[in-house]
Parts: C-alpha cells; sequence; structure tokens
C-alpha cells in the first residue's frame, strides 16, 4: 500500500526550504537492531537496579520507539519507583550508545531508495538531521550507509548532545534548537519522521511534518500511518521518492493557443 501523496492538512510545499529528517527508521533502517544490542544493555540495567523486568527486542522498540535510551532507562526507573544518580545514568547511556554504534556499524549499509532522491532533494532544499539520538551514534551510521557527504556533522541536531541539557522527542526542545541555528521556522522547514514521538516534537516546535513509511515493517503500516496522521503528519509517504514527487511542483502545461 503506497503512501498519501495528497496532504492530509494545510501543508505548501513552495514555502519549503530546508528538510529537518530524523535519522533512526527514517534514513537507514536502524531501529531493529539498534533495538538488538540496546535490549541485552537495558536488561543489565534493570537488572542492577533490582528491577524483575526483562525486554525481549520488540517489546523494547513497542515500548520506546522515537526516544533515546536516556529517557527511556530513566522512564523504567521511575515506573518502578527506583531512584538512579545521575552519573550512574550518564554511565549506562555511553554503555548503550558503545554497544549499538558497534552492532550498527556492522549492519547498515548504503540504500539508494534513501541515497537517489535525498540526493536530488538536496539540489533545491537544505538537509538537516534532528534526531533524539547521540551525535557518536549518528557518525557511525552515516558513515556505514555512505550519507556522510549529504548529511555532513555540522548538519547534525541532538537532542542527546546539542542541547544545554539532554532530553528526548516528543520533547520540542531539539526542534526548537535546530530551527534556531538554521534561521528557519514554520512552513519554511519540514520535518521527516517515522515515528509519533517524532511527529510530535516538530509539531509542537511549529514545523508541519511527513510521516515516512519506508522502514516500517508492511504488517504495521497501517497502524504507523493513521497513529502519525493523528498525532499531527500533514502526510504520510511510503518512501522518499514519494516525498520528492510531493514536494516536486506539477510540471507547466503546454501555452494555450
Amino acid at each position: 500500500m503506497t503512501g498519501a501523496t495528497a496532504p492530509l492538512g494545510p501543508f505548501d510545499p513552495g514555502a519549503v526550504r530546508v528538510l529537518l529528517c530524523d535519522a533512526d527508521g527514517n534514513l537507514f533502517p536502524s531501529e531493529e537492531p539498534a533495538f538488538e544490542a540496546s535490549t541485552e544493555v537495558t536488561n543489565r540495567f534493570l537488572a542492577e537496579l533490582g528491577i524483575d523486568r526483562r525486554f525481549a527486542p520488540a517489546e523494547l522498540r513497542a515500548a520506546a520507539v522515537g526516544r533515546n535510551f536516556r529517557a527511556t532507562a530513566a522512564d523504567l526507573a521511575a515506573e518502578h519507583g527506583t531512584p538512579i544518580a545521575a552519573e550512574r545514568l550518564d554511565a549506562w547511556v555511553e554503555e548503550e550508545r558503545l554497544q549499538v554504534s558497534r552492532h550498527l556499524g556492522e549492519v547498515l549499509t548504503p540504500d539508494a531508495r534513501v541515497a537517489e532522491p535525498l540526493t536530488r532533494l538536496a539540489e533545491r532544499l537544505e538537509l538537516a538531521v534532528v534526531s533524539s539520538s547521540a551525535l557518536a551514534r549518528l557518525d557511525v551510521c552515516f558513515r556505514a550507509t555512505g550519507l556522510d557527504a549529504l548529511l555532513p556533522a555540522h548538519s547534525r541536531f541532538s537532542a542527546e548532545d546539542s542541547l544545554p541539557a539532554p532530553t528526548s522527542k516528543p520533547d520540542p526542545a531539539v526542534y526548537l534548537h535546530a530551527g534556531e541555528r538554521l534561521g528557519v521556522a514554520g512552513p519554511e522547514g519540514l520535518a521527516i519522521e517515522d515515528a509519533v514521538a517524532g511527529v510530535l516534537s516538530a509539531a509542537a516546535a511549529g514545523f508541519p511534518v511527513v510521516g515516512n513509511l519506508l522502514f516500517v515493517p508492511d504488517d504495521e503500516r497501517d497502524e504507523r500511518r493513521a497513529a502519525l496522521a493523528e498525532a499531527g503528519a500533514v502526510a504520510v509517504v511510503a518512501s522518499w521518492e514519494e516525498l520528492e514527487a510531493l514536494l516536486t511542483p506539477p510540471a507547466a502545461g503546454p501555452p494555450a493557443a
């Protein structure tokens, strides 16, 4: 089933000058392998806190998609009434980053379905990355997928590393920060997101959002499409090529006789 190429809400493609791209699950299929590695760290984290709860990768992905490990770990500790010192949480965040980055560097590969339409879009729009993930993890992913030249380090904004205090989507702070740094606001910036938390984050910062289902498993697409639209996406597409079509004005017809 293809994505919607007609906007679901008010949206002016001609106003867009910057694409604000989520990274994980949007520019590369990193969510499933990331949660495979993150689950092992999460379960050790829970064991250290004496919490009798363990996750399988699919369970953790369903519970935490769109958020970073810091937010997920802090929420799990609070949910079970088990406080954790800030410095200890920082150590676990670093451990998870190292384990996940190592795994992603091994499994991610270049994907023409992303690189080719993005390269064409970059000819007329500025590209930036707005992510909950740490910059070091993003660096590994962009090198592995061959997107590092198209989306270099100076164009990446991380809710973990780019803000005065780390946070995670759906907090809009990282989108507000990116918009301020890029000098873009409202309809001039278009966010591309695959998860509800990301849509909520971008929309709260005042940016229109298009949902992208490219790396969403087929059996989850209908549910995700509905969830993204409900969260505020102005359109939902099935690929970067569909996004390119959505942002391409129709060709002018023949002159009048």
